[in-house]
């Protein structure tokens, strides 16, 4: 069998969105516990992963005609870039494709978590309707007009959710070392700050940063306890980055307005993950979704489109591939 390239992405995710790879390649699809895999990647000049998934095992680069990688995301999480990067394999991922639909996620979470449509759903299906709309009048929910919002890591992804947050009348400030792109910060108001003033000012916190050694815990018990009691929590970024047992406690003594969790320290979390076993009111003030905060039909035709692009310049040979990380 001649390969080009071998992906680990089904190729029903292509044909789902029309971004199937130019008839000019000669492409493989396989998962990734295949038995030909290893195989393949011996003939193969490319691979091509998605970016969510378990991390890729060092030897399956052992032995391999596969000299550059292509994420289809943005995120590096699966693989051992130092490795890669001594073995002379390049790795080069699609940033910002997905910034759209995680400003779409952030924006429409804290609405429903601020304003408890989730939690009304469920007591009307309790039949408490009367109960309940009398509780969330007397409460005086609030909308995002008017709310401070902070953003952990000001990105690409960090600066769309700002601008799609102050584009609602929001006032935001942002906590990064290293912000992207400072002019559009000045565009829409928004001011840095440090951490600990981030999570004392913010109605709205939005989690946007890689997962590292310094950010492994970022937000736990002793950062929650900063936080404004009614502050709403967005956890889009990595699992890891929040700690869910100090979440789970501040959320069940009522330290938290809510919460809503994208990513999760392992996935699918397991029966024991602390989130899971919330009940009563803290198990309303949380919204769970399957780590597709990024993920939408646009998103996705976007950043594989863009991947099979890379892989064009790769094997044309007259442009350099774009976005190489290693």
């Amino acid at each position: 069998m001649s390969v080009d390239v071998l992906c680990l992405r089904p190729e029903a995710d292509f044909q789902r969105v029309g971004a199937l790879p130019p008839a000019s390649l000669k492409v493989v699809y396989r998962a990734p516990g295949d038995a030909d895999v290893t195989e393949l990647m011996k003939q193969a000049r490319a691979l091509v992963i998605p970016a969510v998934g378990p991390k890729l095992p060092n030897a399956l680069f052992e032995n391999t005609h596969v000299n550059f990688v292509q994420v289809t995301g943005a995120g590096l999480d699966r693989l051992d870039l130092n490795f890669l990067k001594q073995r002379g394999i390049a790795v080069a991922n699609v940033p910002g494709g997905s910034n759209e639909a995680v400003a779409e996620y952030a924006v429409t979470a804290a609405s429903v978590l601020l304003r408890r449509f989730f939690w009304a759903d469920a007591e009307i299906r309790k039949g408490k309707y009367r109960e309940f709309r009398a509780r969330m009048i007397a409460d005086s929910l609030q909308g995002l007009d008017g709310l401070t919002v902070g953003i952990v890591g000001f990105g690409i992804i960090g600066v769309a959710v700002a601008s799609a947050f102050h584009k609602r009348g929001c006032l935001i400030f942002y906590h990064d070392p290293a912000p992207r792109d400072p002019r559009t910060a000045e565009a829409i108001g928004a001011k840095p700050c440090t951490l600990r003033d981030l999570l004392q000012l913010a109605d709205v916190i939005s989690l946007h940063v890689p997962l590292l050694p310094q950010t492994t815990g970022l937000i736990g018990a002793r950062e929650l306890a900063m936080m404004k009691p009614d502050a709403i929590l967005i956890q889009s970024s990595r699992g890891g980055v929040v700690d869910e047992a100090a979440l789970a406690e501040a959320l069940k003594a009522g330290r938290l307005g809510g919460a809503a969790v994208d990513v999760y320290s392992a996935e699918p979390p397991g029966a024991d993950n602390p989130l899971l076993a919330l009940t009563g009111e803290a198990a309303q003030r949380i919204l769970f979704t399957p780590h597709i905060a990024g993920v939408t039909r646009q998103s996705t035709a976007f950043l594989c489109r863009a991947a099979w692009r890379n892989i064009e310049r790769v094997f044309g040979g007259k442009e350099a591939p774009l976005d190489v990380v290693t």
